[in-house]
């Protein structure tokens, strides 16, 4: 009899451990179940002893867990990247699917279309987790492609690294900037009007030509020197696509001519006429659009860092995608970035001696009528839609249910204990995650209210 009552005993042990065992994997810090179909994408790395750094790429493999279970897998290399955010301990990293020879290869990661560069960016200085996917939804609804991104958490080595946001890259592609594969050999007339992608931004060592800085081989300059300048800055243009180790002379002659003559053209006194002015150069929708979302962002890096520019064979040029707000809603503690009653496009007149400056071409399109006027009319037609209070502030409500059903908020800052701590370039430090949550809800409330009463008084 007692013989019977220790196996027994022993079995309902080894059930209690097991149980127990599987609910410490699906249950929060307060010992809440997480729901196997709440849990986010899992993205585990093992770089086989490899040591990820800034460049180049090191050889490992991914596995992807859906809701508990795996989804895929593939060979990838793998770097760090960013710029400033390098010096944060959680770090993003960018990647290339391969294949078993590590040679690159096109997947469809998460069903997104199939590509081979991708992006999982860690929020960390933006403590909301939530300010890139946020502004790159908001352009999807507005018709604007942005990279599709994802909420996910990552594991490196078996080591927990935090709430991650899987994107796509930014680069020319159908299924991303859908414009024209402009080959080597493309030199002349109709050919050779696009595509072309475009980048204002800052430029490293390690960028093609990079180590001497902005040159002739990466870049063009500005023929206008930015309003308010007050060290002798200049905008620079990089080569994109095709980039700078691909592009032909040819090539860089026709897009750098094209944007002086754009420039040109928008500086004349004739820049508000539909055949001689600025018109004739750009697309009109696609610049209003860009200013509304750096505008309600208060993007303290718009129009002067991460800005992209495309021409599409004989077509106009078109500002976007969007690209990188992490200092965006509120969580900047310089040049106003915090402020909701400031125009963004204005960040000369507060910040003049910035490396990186705007170009002139946003106040002086706010002196043709018929621009602000086009403007008006469109922020009025998405504040009754895609960019209304309601529209806006769900997404973030949805946003946080995810991450909280998940439980990847706590395992988050149990990983990366910042709450209640100023990391640069924090406006407002929470001391909860709802706080920032609320943070920037109340900040955009704001905002959308000054916005309102300013843009119709332009």
């Amino acid at each position: 009899m007692k013989k019977i009552v220790s196996i027994t005993f022993l079995l309902l042990l080894t059930l209690g451990f097991v149980a127990c065992s599987k609910d410490d994997k699906n249950t929060s810090e307060n010992n809440n179940p997480i729901a196997t179909e709440d849990l986010l994408p899992l993205f585990k790395v093992n770089t086989n002893g490899n040591t990820i750094v800034d460049e180049p790429k090191v050889n490992a493999f991914l596995t992807i867990d859906v809701k508990g279970v795996f989804s895929q897998e593939s060979a990838i290399g793998i770097e760090f990247r960013g710029s400033s955010s390098l010096a944060f301990p959680k770090k993003s990293y960018g990647f290339e699917t391969r294949d078993a020879n590590n040679e690159d290869l096109n997947v469809p990661l998460l069903n997104y279309p199939e590509e081979e560069d991708w992006i999982l960016y860690g929020p960390y200085s933006d403590k909301s987790l939530i300010r890139n996917k946020l502004i790159y939804d908001l352009s999807r609804d507005m018709g604007r492609y942005a990279s599709r991104s994802e909420f996910v958490e990552l594991e490196i080595n078996e080591e927990y690294r935090g709430v991650y946001v899987f994107m796509e890259k930014l680069k020319r592609g159908s299924d991303r900037i859908d414009i024209n594969k402009l080959k080597e050999d493309e030199n002349s007339g109709e050919d050779l009007t696009g595509g072309y992608i475009l980048k204002i931004d800052k430029i490293s060592a390690s960028d093609a030509f990079g180590e001497n800085g902005y040159n002739s081989l990466n870049s063009f300059k500005s023929s206008y020197t930015p309003r308010n300048a007050t060290a002798s800055q200049e905008i620079n243009f990089l080569y994109e696509y095709p980039d700078a180790e691909d592009i032909t002379s040819e090539q860089k002659s026709y897009i750098s001519t094209y944007v002086r003559d754009f420039e040109n053209a928008l500086n004349s006194d004739q820049f508000q006429d539909e055949i001689l002015g600025y018109q004739a150069y750009i697309d009109v929708d696609s610049f209003i659009d860009f200013f509304i979302l750096n505008e309600l962002s208060n993007n303290v890096d718009g129009y002067r860092l991460s800005t992209y520019l495309q021409k599409e064979k004989n077509e106009k040029l078109k500002m976007g995608p969007l690209w990188d707000f992490n200092l965006a809603f509120g969580n900047v503690d310089y040049c106003e970035g915090a402020a909701t009653n400031v125009w963004a496009y204005k960040f000369n007149e507060r910040c003049s001696g910035d490396y990186w400056l705007i170009p002139f071409w946003w106040d002086r399109l706010l002196e043709d009528p018929a621009f602000v006027q086009k403007l008006q009319d469109r922020w009025v037609e998405v504040r009754s839609t895609s960019l209304s209070n309601n529209a806006i502030l769900g997404k973030i409500s949805a946003y946080e249910t995810v991450l909280n059903k998940s439980g990847a908020i706590e395992k988050n800052f149990q990983k990366w204990d910042i709450l209640s701590t100023y990391v640069w370039p924090n406006n407002f430090i929470g001391n909860t995650y709802n706080a920032e949550i609320e943070y920037i809800e109340s900040w955009i409330t704001a905002r959308t209210a000054w916005l309102d009463q300013a843009i119709n008084n332009l």
